[in-house]
């Protein structure tokens, strides 16, 4: 198959979704629960948190999450119920546009990597409502997404942040090159990869206030730092020359 023309993002998106779809496979499927997931039956299945936008997660206490669902040979998850993937992790198919399938205040984290520029901004925050409601008091909600003034920044100064962004995207495999005109660099996160809503610090905090949390607990983070190291460190290599990074941790209530 011929190179994507990145100047074609209806041709990207068509590629993109075809590659999500092959990589969402397992060897087996397993069973182990049914919404609705309260704190006492994840805590027997050893889970802590969740990690959306996943099908497996590093972290060893976590439900991994993506709105594609994993397929086995025989089967294929169905929406909302936990299964083991090959004996070992954790994972669910939700849709984050939907409500969550867990009790109040179930989790003690949740983790999302470059998820929430996918869906409008009512979307989004409505998702942030119901992982506010899932977090259990003082409970860690770390989010990470393109920070759109690093952009702006680097479409502005011609400063070195798109060629290495561009360095980065060729090094992981991710199609050809791309165009080094910074026009081009900027237009590409507004229209490439299915984005919806983008975010720079104060609109995501916005996004969080308006979901019910407290605006004085939105706290700028660095790659891999955070409340919990333990959740930070699931921010990945690749993304972190783009990324914002955000923690909050619900309030007593």
């Amino acid at each position: 198959m011929s190179e994507w023309d990145w100047g074609r993002p209806e041709e990207l998106s068509a590629r993109m979704d075809g590659f999500l779809e092959e990589s969402a496979t397992c060897d087996k499927l397993e069973e182990v629960a049914r919404p609705v997931f309260d704190r006492p039956l994840l805590r027997d299945l050893g889970v802590t948190g969740v990690e959306f936008a996943a099908w497996r997660s590093r972290h060893p206490a976590a439900l991994a999450s993506d709105v594609v669902p994993l397929r086995a040979p025989d089967s294929t998850a169905a929406p909302g119920h936990i299964y083991r993937v090959d004996g070992e992790a954790l994972f669910a198919a939700l849709d984050i546009c939907e409500p969550l399938p867990f009790t109040d205040g179930a989790v003690d984290w949740v983790y999302a990597e470059h998820l929430v520029e996918h869906v409008s901004l009512g979307a989004g925050i409505g998702w942030l409502a119901e992982v506010r409601r899932i977090l259990a008091p003082g409970g860690v909600l770390r989010l990470t997404t393109p920070d759109l003034a690093t952009y702006v920044d680097g479409y502005r100064a011609g400063n070195p942040f798109f060629s290495r962004h561009r360095g980065r995207m060729r090094a992981a495999g991710l199609g050809p090159p791309m165009p080094s005109r910074r026009a081009f660099m900027f237009n590409q996160l507004f229209y490439l990869y299915g984005h919806r809503w983008l975010y720079d610090f104060d609109e995501l905090r916005h996004a969080l206030v308006s979901a019910g949390f407290p605006a004085d607990g939105v706290r700028r983070c660095s790659f891999r730092e955070g409340e919990r190291p333990d959740v930070a460190d699931l921010d990945r290599v690749l993304r972190n020359d783009e990324s914002l990074y955000v923690e909050v941790v619900k309030q007593d209530t």
